[in-house]
């Protein structure tokens, strides 16, 4: 679809091949956004959008806010880059001191990179030095789990548990295996935080481990919860299991919280939240509130010595890193950002506004299509009932409907996902909840 030429002024949509998009669907009618503030987006007619979303998972202080926009123009007229390889700059040392003040205890070694994905392979790159650096190089299998998301790269991409990915991409990285998903509709659905029923799913990675053997087993990754495949919470204790297993046998812990970290479940990680703390920590999205692509893995420091101190005097300990790794415009921002998450305490408000957000969400039970409603803090599923022969289709005609009424929601097959700013108002809650409500009413 072309349109007019674009010195004219006239926009032109054919030259951008959209990530994640039915790119032939849209741009028959395409959804844009041309500005945002606080909780709305504004389409170019001026039209305003409630934001249910955060974006995509990531813009958790609201959008364009001041204290973070001012510090990106600041730092854009003063340094617009500098490398990080064998240089620095201060910024960076102050933005990864800023992280290490919530990450925690015992994890505030920062590497940053660019994103989830990028995150999720640096992750896992970091597992297989730290076992070389100790002498156990054949511990080189990484254990993912079904309907598990870890990014777009080849390892995150392995170790994820999508089949349409792992269909498109079969095998770019061998060397995994991956627990059964959590999700239990039949014993756990409509439940109101962490589900009763699944603790016991835990224990197939002591089968898995003793198919492999403890000493070629590198690394667990795992999202705390499952957010991009329809927001599949842990059962009560999964986590613990998982940590005891994991501990017992050498093997390393990796929690891929670029969802949940930074006040998405009221606490700075979902590992406070769960009292669960692993050995290597991925982070993005909101930890600059998406204002500068930014990503960031904390690590064990002892992990992190383990690959330092193995290195002879002068050499690169750790032979990984990217172009924008710590780049001052993002690092800037992150500074920002956790200064505004302190001053505006919006960690503990979205934990006293989740109870609120929860009974809303769970209104909707009974009404026309819904088949599950799943929530933990400020993250809630919505689950329809699937169209015979078109999956997906009844979900995107709602998201399709919501966007024309004036509401951004997520959907992930025939889940609704929502995960709005932690800025969010019960008056906001209301609205997103009752347009959803009608939406259903008009899609078959």
């Amino acid at each position: 679809m072309k349109l007019e030429n674009p010195h004219t002024g006239a926009l032109t949509l054919e030259h951008f091949w959209m990530p994640y998009t039915a790119n032939r669907q849209f741009k028959q009618a395409p959804r844009l956004l041309a500005r945002a503030k606080d909780m709305h987006y504004y389409t170019p007619d001026g039209r305003e959008v409630l934001d249910g979303t955060a974006g995509l998972w990531c813009v958790n202080a609201g959008h364009c806010r001041e204290p973070i926009v001012a510090a990106i123009q600041k730092q854009a007229a003063t340094m617009d880059f500098a490398p990080t390889f064998q240089m620095g700059h201060p910024l960076v040392f102050e933005a990864a001191t800023a992280v290490a003040h919530v990450t925690p205890d015992g994890m505030d070694r920062i590497f940053f990179t660019n994103s989830g994905s990028e995150c999720a392979d640096t992750a896992m790159k970091i597992a297989l030095a730290y076992h070389r650096a100790r002498g156990e190089a054949s511990r080189r299998i990484i254990i993912g789990r079904e309907r598990g998301y870890h990014g777009s790269n080849f390892g995150g991409t392995s170790a994820g548990g999508i089949p349409g990915n792992r269909k498109s991409f079969p095998g770019v990285v061998s060397i995994v295996d991956h627990l059964r998903s959590t999700h239990d509709w039949a014993r756990n659905a409509y439940s109101k935080g962490m589900p009763k029923h699944g603790v016991e799913f835990a224990e197939e990675l002591e089968r898995i481990v003793g198919l492999h053997d403890a000493s070629n087993v590198a690394a667990v990754i795992i999202e705390p919860v499952a957010g991009s495949t329809g927001v599949l919470i842990p059962p009560q204790g999964y986590l613990d299991r998982i940590r005891e297993i994991c501990t017992k046998h050498g093997i390393l812990l990796i929690f891929d919280e670029v969802i949940t970290g930074f006040g998405r479940l009221g606490y700075p990680f979902a590992a406070d939240f769960f009292g669960v703390r692993p050995d290597i920590l991925c982070m993005a999205k909101a930890i600059n509130n998406a204002s500068v692509p930014m990503g960031a893995v904390a690590v064990d420091n002892g992990i992190h010595d383990a690959i330092v101190d193995a290195a002879p005097e002068g050499a690169i300990e750790f032979m990984h890193g990217y172009t924008y790794s710590g780049h001052p415009l993002a690092a800037a921002a992150v500074v920002a950002t956790q200064k505004l998450y302190r001053e505006e305490h919006l960690f503990q408000r979205a934990a006293l506004l989740s109870p609120y957000f929860e009974e809303a969400v769970h209104s909707l039970r009974g009404t026309r299509h819904v088949i599950d409603i799943r929530n933990l803090e400020m993250i809630a599923g919505i689950e329809l009932e699937p169209r015979p022969g078109a999956p997906g289709s009844r979900a995107y005609e709602t998201f399709v409907k919501c966007f024309e009424w004036g509401v951004l929601i997520r959907i992930t097959g025939d889940i609704i996902a929502l995960s709005p700013p932690l800025i969010i108002e019960k008056p906001h809650i209301d609205r997103i909840v009752e347009t959803i409500r009608d939406a259903l009413k008009t899609v078959d």
